[in-house]
């Protein structure tokens, strides 16, 4: 019956894939899709480079961990599948060192590699379609003069009908439409230049937006806040609902969390912990600042599609609340306020208080740090408490600070912490 439901599924698909192969083939286009960028000093150029390349963190997905910089091999997991970040160093066989400006702003731009080859998704060329032919070209300046490295790239290990690649075509024609994003005039130049950031070659609604089942963006509940596939952790809202999102937030709060990783409202742990580290912490005081203005522009109220909250036992709360006067008051204070920025507020937290409860499980389950910052070299940790506290403690815990201090995000059950447990273990 699945091998059925599959059969049906490409049979599906082969259908659409005709529709959408001649949608792209009218909109294809191998040559440039733009004016290139006028001539520039080399050096000036390549630093500009230097700069867009931290903050798109490109050394994510296209460093290995012990391996040479931007050589490829990052395994990047979805559920899919697992495709491997490709060498972009100028290794002219393994990498990109036979392309052009032209080949590089097609792979942004369109999502398409030098042969027209169609790229997979989890490269967020959706995004980076809105990067400026200019800044493309300053990053393709900047990745010519990185060390060459010679790395054959591993193909992706995708289960059927997901490794057919030609399906791309139809996944193309329902979700993707390549553009530059052009300024809103009715906006202040510090507005565009957030947006520009978020949307563009930040992309955070790569994590911040929820994903149907094909793995494209849900439109409808832009930056709402979304299960990170695979990795076990949730990205929180952006938007400013004053409950699950940032709404107690000002731009300047979200500038230092960037700059940081910690603000009085919160820390960054897990996936958005790596980000600040290798990406965000980077950014102009100007350009951080300006993202936060622009994510305080976001509807304040929450989009449709939240699940709805889980039931809370009062009993179980009066128990996380003992529980939490004995592990945690010290340093988040009885009334979850905080000790300035070297333990972050519960109240009012979007770890807390979002619509999924997995990021605070796991940060009570493992403790962690927020990292180490050029502006925040010693930051203050969180113990573990897994071994402390078992399924069941944890759970009112949770429940606990999740519903105390005008938080209002419902309840956690102890199999939510062991599903939790199970993803600390296995990542």
């Amino acid at each position: 019956m699945k091998l059925m439901k599959k059969v049906l599924l490409v049979l599906l698909l082969a259908l659409v894939v005709v529709v959408g192969g001649l949608y792209w083939a009218g909109t294809r286009d191998d040559s440039s899709t733009g004016p290139a960028a006028a001539a520039a000093d080399a050096s000036t150029l390549v630093e500009r480079g230097r700069y867009l390349a931290l903050a798109g963190n490109c050394m994510a997905c296209h460093t290995s961990r012990g391996g040479k910089a931007l050589a490829g091999g990052t395994p990047i997991p979805t559920p899919f599948g697992t495709v491997y970040g490709p060498n972009i160093t100028p290794d002219e066989k393994t990498g990109i060192g036979a392309w052009t400006a032209d080949d590089f702003w097609q792979a942004l731009h369109n999502g398409k590699s030098r042969d027209g080859t169609l790229l997979y998704p989890a490269f967020p060329y959706t995004e980076y379609t809105r990067v400026t032919r200019a800044d493309a070209d300053a990053l393709f300046a900047y990745l010519r003069t990185v060390p060459p490295v010679s790395q054959p790239n591993r193909p992706p290990e995708l289960e059927f009908p997901y490794d057919q690649r030609a399906l791309l075509a139809a996944w193309r024609a329902l979700y993707f439409k390549p553009g530059v994003l052009e300024d809103d005039a009715g906006q202040s130049v510090q507005w565009n230049r957030g947006r520009y950031l978020v949307e563009g070659l930040g992309h955070c609604a790569a994590c911040h937006t929820p994903r149907n089942r094909l793995g494209a963006l849900r439109s409808d509940q832009a930056m709402g806040g979304g299960e990170i596939p695979v990795l076990d952790w949730y990205a929180p809202p952006l938007t400013n609902d004053m409950q699950t999102g940032m709404g107690r937030w000002s731009a300047e709060d979200i500038a230092a969390l960037l700059k940081t990783g910690m603000s009085g409202h919160s820390s960054v742990s897990g996936p958005m912990a790596e980000v600040v580290l290798g990406s965000t912490q980077h950014l102009s005081d100007g350009d951080a600042l300006a993202i936060g203005v622009y994510l305080k522009s976001l509807p304040a109220t929450p989009p449709a599609g939240d699940p709805p909250k889980a039931p809370v036992s009062p009993a179980a709360v009066e128990l996380g609340g003992k529980i939490y006067l004995q592990q945690c008051a010290q340093c988040h204070q009885p009334a979850g306020e905080g000790s300035g920025m070297a333990w972050p507020a519960l109240a009012g937290n979007p770890t807390v208080t979002a619509p999924s409860p997995v990021n605070a499980i796991r940060m009570v389950l493992d403790g962690g740090y927020a990292p180490a910052t050029a502006a925040n070299p010693r930051p203050h940790g969180m113990p573990p408490f897994g071994q402390i506290l078992n399924d069941s403690d944890i759970a009112m815990l949770v429940s606990y600070i999740r519903n105390s201090w005008g938080n209002e995000a419902g309840g956690v059950t102890p199999l939510e912490v062991k599903r939790a447990r199970a993803a600390s273990t296995r990542n």
